[in-house]
């Protein structure tokens, strides 16, 4: 059946009803009819089978024939990303939401290509969280992430954010093997992370002072192995393997 997002602010079970623009890709593109069946999800877990009982221009009423709620992921995995040039960003988070990602932090490099004027941060911040409804619609996924706006690295870490786990992906000399850092903490913790943030840079990496910043606050240096990859490929492989690792 096809799947169609109501926003958590939105979800009243007893009431649901889709946007005019869920509506319009219902009814002028999917051409469903009352009485149709599809799903619906609220990006929190929630997740109803509907009826669809009546239809405007504008709107599409719906009855609830089944629910059910989908439990949170065992890790909360944080993405902070330095955003790639093209359309390369909404290829990560397309991938970050259907691996699992709790939360995708778009960050602002020095050697981001990438700039942006006053304002235009946010227009991509809402983008890119319509890019994630679209994967999570498509992969069955009841769980968005958060999708922050554009910010430098030292924003990012002056807002003192709290995880069990910090990793930056690095070509550095000193990185460690994700296994062992892994391994590392399960030994000390005697139990998985279950908050974890992965740093990925841009093509070139992190500069110098990037990654002074973000191991003085508490991130240890990992290698992603002897190829260097395009930084849509490092993140998509991060999470993969932090899914594998934390999410089963």
């Amino acid at each position: 059946m096809h799947r169609f997002y109501i926003p958590a602010t939105l979800w009243n079970p007893e009431a649901l009803k889709l946007d005019e623009t869920e509506a319009h890709h219902a009814l002028n593109v999917l051409r469903l009819k009352q009485g149709d069946r599809a799903v619906v999800f609220n990006g929190k877990g929630a997740e109803a089978t509907v009826e669809i009982t009546a239809t405007t221009k504008h709107s599409v009423e719906l009855r609830r024939v089944h629910d059910s709620k989908t439990p949170q992921i065992a890790c909360r995995i944080t993405l902070a990303q330095a955003i790639p040039k093209g359309k390369n960003m909404d290829l990560i988070v397309q991938k970050a939401t259907e691996l699992g990602a709790a939360a995708i932090a778009p960050l602002l490099s020095e050697r981001t290509v990438i700039h942006y004027e006053a304002g235009e941060g946010e227009k991509k911040q809402a983008k890119w969280q319509e890019v994630a409804v679209e994967a999570a619609k498509q992969c069955g996924q009841n769980w968005l992430p958060e999708i922050h706006a554009p910010q430098s690295p030292k924003t990012f870490f002056q807002a003192n954010p709290r995880f069990d786990l910090m990793l930056i992906a690095s070509l550095q000399p000193d990185s460690l093997h994700f296994k062992k850092v892994l391994e590392e903490y399960v030994t000390a913790n005697n139990k998985k992370p279950a908050n974890v943030l992965i740093l990925v840079g841009p093509e070139g990496d992190f500069t110098p002072a990037e990654i002074g910043l973000a191991k003085s606050s508490g991130c240890r240096p990992i290698t992603l192995g002897p190829i260097v990859l395009r930084t849509e490929t490092a993140a998509i492989y991060c999470l993969s393997v932090l899914s594998y690792e934390l999410l089963s």
